[in-house]
Formats: structure tokens, sequence, C-alpha cells
């Protein structure tokens, strides 16, 4: 008796033990985490963060590589061509995942992309030059009432986060403005500070990188970014605007739910850290934690908003 349960034990243990191993075995190497866009953007930024803080928390590299075109539609498009082993993540940017396919075909669909977590977003912002003649955005918006068409700002492409927030705040304002797109932020500070425009529809992160070369006039979050305290949110100023580009992260679709949800544990962790959240902050970045089980609610909800204003705006049909 005592023997057979010995063995039933020793079996028991045996079982555990090779189920341990095998989930262990899920990330036996290190990771390949694809980001869709060029090197020294945002999205590279933030994965960089992200990086010593998962090697430290789960024992494996994060090997951060680039697959650029299309404005992230390429790498997009490409994701679920690639195993679903857990070895291989994405990472994904809204609004382009939503606007993107639902102007034309770019080779992957909304609803077929496995995203797992959002972590962050950049806030958009209204950014002038520091000696810019308005020091409010109510100096802004007089003079775009008074010349309609002739406040000109830049921001980062068409149909981008940057576009629909000077949409948005167009029609909420009740002025006209022209939008004048460039190819990254980059491009959008370069001209802000070159004159080229009068403002710029930026994030809170150029705020964070220029430092006294710029002035933000509002930023679009529930309460004031901690990085600038003096700086109001468009809500306080009587507009309901609260967004920005929102970054996370996919798996293949072949994953597992197992799989989708382990990873989503692991980005949550990270992301819950004091220390990468001060970093983050630093930044100018704005915290966000949309796991897994959470993802529908929030895209569905974002999908609504993102296409009615780029329909309003004749960016799509």
């Amino acid at each position: 008796m005592f023997r057979k349960t010995a063995l039933k034990l020793i079996g028991a243990t045996a079982l555990s033990f090779t189920m341990v191993s095998a989930a262990q075995a899920d990330l036996s190497g290190p990771v390949s985490y694809v980001i869709p866009f060029g090197p020294g953007g945002e999205s590279d930024i933030s994965a960089r963060l992200q990086q010593p803080f998962f090697k430290e928390k789960f024992g494996q590299d994060m090997v951060i590589s680039y697959k650029p075109g299309g404005g992230g539609a390429v790498g997009w498009a490409s994701l679920n061509g690639l195993k679903g082993d857990g070895q291989t993540i994405m990472g994904v940017n809204l609004p382009h995942i939503i606007i993107k396919p639902a102007q034309k075909d770019v080779g992957f669909k909304t609803e077929d992309l496995n995203n797992f977590y959002m972590f962050h977003f950049t806030p958009d912002a209204l950014v002038v030059p520091a000696d810019s003649k308005y020091k409010t955005l109510k100096d802004l918006i007089e003079d775009a009432k008074a010349n309609p068409g002739k406040v000109t700002l830049s921001g980062s492409g068409k149909a981008s986060a940057n576009h629909l927030a000077q949409i948005k705040f167009d029609k909420m304002a009740g002025i006209k403005t022209t939008y004048v797109p460039f190819k990254g932020t980059g491009a959008a500070v370069a001209a802000l500070l070159g004159k080229q425009v009068k403002a710029e529809w930026g994030y809170s992160t150029v705020g964070a990188k220029q430092g006294d070369a710029v002035r933000m006039l509002a930023v679009a979050m529930e309460e004031r970014h901690p990085l600038f305290p003096d700086v109001p949110t468009f809500k306080e100023l009587g507009f309901d605007m609260i967004g920005g580009a929102y970054r996370g992260i996919a798996l293949p679709n072949t994953a597992s739910a197992e799989m989708t949800k382990k990873w989503s544990d692991m980005i949550g962790e990270i992301n819950k850290d004091p220390a990468f959240v001060k970093k983050m902050l630093d930044g100018g970045f704005a915290m966000l934690d949309v796991d897994a089980a959470g993802m529908a609610d929030f895209m569905k909800a974002r999908s609504e908003e993102y296409i009615k204003d780029a329909k309003e705006a004749g960016l799509i049909k």
C-alpha cells in the first residue's frame, strides 16, 4: 500500500515537474520584440525602457528589431505569419491599427491582431515655440477665429493621432486651422522650431525632450502630467479631449489563450513596477493598463471614436 502511494506521489511529482518545465520552456530563449517603425521613435524608446525590466523579472533577453514601412502596416501585415510560440511579439499603435485598414487594404485587419496589452499613451498636446505670441490656448483660438485657415500646425502624418486631434479640436473650438503632416514626430518638431508652422499638434513627450525651447498650451489628459504641473489639461479649459498615441504589444493570432495571458501578465508586472513608471513619466509618457481581458472593450470604444472622427473629416468613406 505504502509502495503504491509512494509511486503515485512520485508520478504526480514528475508530472508536475514536467508541466512546470513545459511552462518555462514557453520562453526558452531570447524574445524577439519587433517594432514596426524605424529606430529612435517613441515606440522604440518605450521598448528599450521595458528591456532591462523584462530581463530582471523573467531572466530572458528582449531583442529589439525593426520592420518599418507603410506607417507600421508592413510589420502588422506580417505579424500573423510568425510563429505563435511566444518567442516573438510586436509593438502596436493606435489609432494606426484602426484607421489604416479602414482606409484601404493594407494587408491586415484590426480584428485580426492579437493585442494583449496597452501599456501607455503619449497625450496629445498643443505645442508652440518658447517665443510664440501664443501664451495660452485662448490666444491660439482667438487668432484662428480671426484668421480662418491661417494658423498652421505641424503633426506626425495623415490620419495619425495628431491629425485626429486637430480635427476634433477645431470642431470643439469652432475654428479652422491648417494641418501640415510630416513624416514622424521628429520632423514635425523640426518644422515647429524652424518656424515653418505656428504650432504643433504633438505630444507631452515633445515637451519633455525639447525643454525650454517649447511651451505646451494644453495636454489631453484627465489630470495634469506630473512632469508639467503648470500645463493645464484641455478638460480644465473646457474641451473634453483625452487621448493621444496609444502603444501596446501583440502576439501572432496563433498564440494560445494561455500564452496570451502569460504575456499580458508579464507586461502588466513591468508596467506596475514603480521604477519603470518613473522612467516613463520622466520621459513625458502617460501610463495605461489595459490587459488581455480588457482589450476587447477598450478596442471597441477606441474604434468607434476614431472611425467617427475620421469619417467626419473625410479621411475614410
